[in-house]
């Protein structure tokens, strides 16, 4: 049986950061503020798989309060989420997800954001959707205050 997930993150546009979105460093002058390296597209990913497990939220695994966590790579979350599916013998059927945000331009990074988000929770990179989109310059998101993501996982248990 399939189960549906989904998930949501936003971190805020910091200066003295890296911009990491799907593992990929993208060239910006800020990135995300947060106790790991912040990559909100994946935190929605691995929010989505959780729910879809019926799990509690990314910060039950990887609690903010915990220093093994500080600056650590997102990757590692999808990791142990598609670990916790394997345990109960599923499968990720597929995940789409999209990314908010008014700059920079983040379509010509999606292929490398496909591939290494495949790669950590080891499914073929066509079971990955992945957009990207601006809020039109409305709200803290158009004002390029931050960047939120939102994504959907199908677990088959």
């Amino acid at each position: 049986m399939v189960h549906v997930g989904i998930g949501y993150d936003v971190h805020a546009l910091v200066a003295g950061r890296k911009l990491i979105l799907g593992g990929v460093e993208i060239p910006h002058p800020k990135g995300l503020e947060g106790h790991s390296d912040a990559d909100a597209l994946m935190h929605a990913i691995c929010d989505a798989i959780l729910g879809a497990l019926g799990e509690p939220d990314i910060g039950h695994f990887f609690p903010n309060s915990d220093l093994r966590w500080k600056n650590a790579p997102s990757r590692i979350f999808l990791e142990e989420a598609a670990r916790l599916i394997a345990l109960r013998q599923g499968k990720i059927v597929n995940v789409d997800a999209t990314l908010i945000a008014e700059q920079p331009k983040l379509y010509p990074h999606v292929a490398e954001m496909k591939r290494r988000i495949a790669t950590a929770l080891r499914v073929p990179e066509k079971n990955i959707g992945i957009k990207a989109t601006t809020n039109e310059h409305l709200g803290f998101i158009g004002r390029e205050e931050g960047i939120a993501a939102l994504a959907v996982a199908g677990v088959d248990l």
